[in-house]
């Protein structure tokens, strides 16, 4: 199979289906590419992508002023994606940031002072108020937080894919479930060869397969990208827990300024039919070196040091919980040398990238798919309010 087009897509997730949509809407002859989710995990011996969940946090309140940016942007967007696609992918049920209270340092200050730069309306909930409003919650003395009630909760990176590649189509743009194992530069175009044997060329390529973009078959050049590997837990609760708990915000909790945080989200009905609490927050950072390492990493369990680690927090966190059955699931996060997404072109000018998502990707990715559109409808990346260099960085 052959078929030519002005700009091919590699990845279809979180940023690779945004910035398909984004595109069909500013020329023709887009096509994204990339498998579905595999049904068998375990035996799968293709890619993955960290998007086969039903929780992702999201909320404007970023200390980073790009990120809290990309966030609001793409924020700002997702009740219109879910009208124009038909698909719900946004609770909004609110993020709680709990951390050091004010007697101890300025973590919630700093917090708040973010909120405030960013036009979040949030408010600082004392220690005696985290009690009356979250009595499901038990934290370490004297802690408080900061209370975003609006525009913030999760969004399910599986049903936002979804929602992008309905309207991607929509906009003209053709989808393919196929695998790519290598793209080159190939005469006045990009030859793009795929796991079943076909065949496509481009004018230009943008390569968004987050974690696998170290794969060396997609990119001319080593690209400067560090991937970690994460394991996440999930706590099974009954149908009548679930409703007991149908307010509980979307948690960031970090309760000494020397111990790591972890986030939580509240009880989450899962394709399986049963409800989750998803808890993450490896302690330790462990990088993937290549592409085998990213895939033999989706298809493992996770560490069961992180997963003891995520249940001594959870127990000591939610005490009355119920929990019927725990599991341990794995993704992986991508980091680069900026702390910003990567969105710009490789050595090659038909050939760019985007990836990058520093652990806050998802509940900005509607962004940063635009950011990545812009690009290959221009060729280039003007400062679009940001203020910063997205350029990636090869070696």
């Amino acid at each position: 199979m052959t078929a030519h087009f002005r700009t091919m897509i590699v990845g279809r997730g979180l940023m690779g289906s945004a910035a398909a949509r984004h595109l069909a809407g500013l020329q023709d002859g887009v096509a994204v590419i990339g498998p579905d989710e595999p049904a068998d995990k375990a035996n799968h011996t293709g890619v993955f992508a960290s998007h086969y969940d039903e929780g992702r946090i999201t909320r404007t309140i970023d200390r980073d002023p790009v990120w809290a940016r990309l966030a609001n942007r793409s924020i700002a967007r997702y009740r219109d994606i879910e009208r124009e696609s038909g698909i719900e992918v946004f609770n909004e049920v609110g993020a709680l940031i709990v951390g050091p209270g004010r007697s101890r340092g300025k973590y919630v200050e700093t917090i708040m002072a973010a909120a405030d730069s960013c036009g979040a309306a949030a408010e600082i909930v004392d220690a005696g108020g985290l009690v009356e409003k979250f009595p499901y919650f038990e934290f370490a003395k004297k802690t408080e937080g900061v209370l975003e009630a609006s525009g913030a909760g999760f969004i399910s990176p599986r049903r936002m894919v979804a929602a992008q590649t309905i309207l991607a189509k929509k906009a003209g743009a053709t989808v393919i479930k196929a695998t790519v194992t290598k793209v080159r530069e190939n005469g006045n175009g990009v030859r793009v060869e795929t796991a079943d044997g076909a065949v496509y060329t481009a004018d230009q390529v943008l390569v968004a397969a987050g974690g696998f973009s170290i794969n060396p078959d997609l990119l001319p050049g080593h690209l400067d990208l560090t991937v970690f590997a994460r394991t996440v837990a999930y706590f099974e609760v009954g149908e009548e827990e679930a409703e007991t708990l149908s307010a509980m915000p979307s948690l960031i909790y970090k309760p000494e300024f020397d111990v790591d945080g972890v986030y939580l989200l509240p009880p989450i009905r899962y394709p399986d039919g049963r409800f989750y609490i998803k808890i993450g927050g490896d302690p330790d950072d462990v990088p993937l070196e290549t592409e085998a390492d990213v895939r033999a990493w989706f298809k493992s369990r996770g560490t069961n040091a992180t997963r003891e680690h995520l249940t001594r927090i959870l127990c000591d966190l939610m005490p009355g919980i119920r929990v019927l059955e725990s599991t341990t699931g794995t993704c992986v996060t991508s980091y680069s040398p900026s702390g910003y997404p990567m969105i710009g072109f490789s050595p090659s000018d038909r050939i760019a990238v985007l990836t990058a998502g520093c652990g806050a990707g998802a509940k900005s990715s509607d962004e940063i798919g635009r950011l990545g559109a812009v690009l290959m409808a221009g060729g280039q990346l003007a400062d679009e309010g940001y203020g910063v260099d997205f350029a990636p960085s090869f070696s």
